[in-house]
């Protein structure tokens, strides 16, 4: 049984949780919070907690669990994984697992001395199995010309911004925004199913505070292009769609994957997976807990490198894009710093 301390007392947290213990492979035992009684709160749904924490430096180096869950404010994943992996914990964190190329190189430096431990990032789509359908059926396409995929969902925490409140999700300081907390699984479909882009180019719309509440950004690879609709400020109800030459792959959303379909050359329909998991973590805990049971599988090494290489790959996509249109977060050293 993998006993897990988490970072976070929030709606996701209690997902993932409930995802893991439903899997029968985890056991949460240890809760940090700001404060004690918020740990306490959130521990005492859950029998086999036996440790709250409110001090980090304790959480990492007392606590007694294996892996840790870090679902803190984007800012945070980047300080909070390093710390884990220093304590000789495994990780998984949400994503995106950090803001920049810099903070990435740096993880993977401390997990390449450190080869027993895992290190993975939450983007819950790329461990969908429609996921792997997609794939598959992208990889039998005869040609591939091109792609739009939209995740667009109006955010309970916008009503808050516009009541002048600052939100995390909607702070730079928090390096918050759309494509930080929607994109990223955009940028991990792109990537997985497509491969790394030529270029990338973001068009956002910004709020007040200079964090973009949505906006399209455009992959461009050798022979098409694939666009992705991103928003926290409205909804969309639109097909995510993949074009071939007759045929279209269409997804209800590239992140929650809950149905594939094909239309044929003859415009003919063909359904080619659908979705019924209550639980939209519950296939992500499935296959980080099957790695961390059997961690000295080659298999499972192999798995877990492949995840660590695409977030790697969507990190500096990600990174890429906010480049492109000068978007940066609180502490981040820009473009024309650099030229100065």
């Amino acid at each position: 049984m993998i006993k897990l301390g988490v970072i976070g007392t929030n709606w996701i947290t209690q997902r993932y949780v409930e995802a893991a213990e439903q899997t029968g492979l985890w056991q949460l035992t240890s809760v940090y919070s700001r404060t004690l009684e918020k740990a306490q709160t959130f521990g005492k749904k859950y029998p086999h907690v036996t440790e709250f924490f409110d001090e980090s430096d304790a959480f990492f180096n007392e606590g007694t669990y294996d892996t840790v869950y870090i679902a803190s404010p984007n800012s945070m994943h980047f300080e909070q994984a390093k710390a884990a992996i220093l304590a000789g914990k495994n990780v998984i964190v949400e994503k995106p697992a950090c803001t920049n190329p810099e903070q990435m190189k740096e993880i993977v430096s401390l997990l390449r001395r450190r080869p027993q431990q895992y290190f993975f990032e939450a983007a819950r789509n790329i461990h969908d199995t429609n996921y792997l359908v997609v794939k598959k059926a992208v990889q039998s396409l005869p040609d591939i010309q091109g792609a739009t995929l939209t995740y667009m969902k109006y955010s309970s925490r916008y009503d808050a911004f516009l009541a002048g409140e600052r939100p995390n999700i909607f702070s730079p300081h928090f390096a918050g925004g759309a494509l930080q907390d929607l994109g990223v699984y955009l940028v991990h479909a792109a990537v997985g199913w497509f491969g790394v882009p030529l270029k990338a180019t973001y068009f956002p719309t910004y709020l007040e505070n200079g964090i973009d509440a949505k906006g399209i950004a455009i992959l461009e690879y050798s022979k098409f292009s694939v666009t992705l609709n991103i928003g926290k400020t409205s909804n969309s109800y639109l097909d995510s769609e993949i074009y071939g030459l007759k045929e279209t792959i269409m997804i209800d959303s590239a992140a929650d994957l809950h149905e594939v379909k094909q239309i044929l050359a003859d415009g003919r329909t063909e359904i080619l997976a659908t979705q019924s998991e209550e639980n939209e973590l519950l296939a992500e805990a499935k296959d980080f807990g099957e790695i961390l049971t059997n961690p000295t599988s080659l298999d499972n090494k192999q798995k877990a490198e492949e995840w660590l290489a695409q977030t790697i790959e969507v990190n500096k996509v990600m990174y890429l894009l906010r480049q492109s249109c000068n978007l940066y977060f609180d502490g981040e050293v820009r473009n024309q710093d650099l030229e100065g």
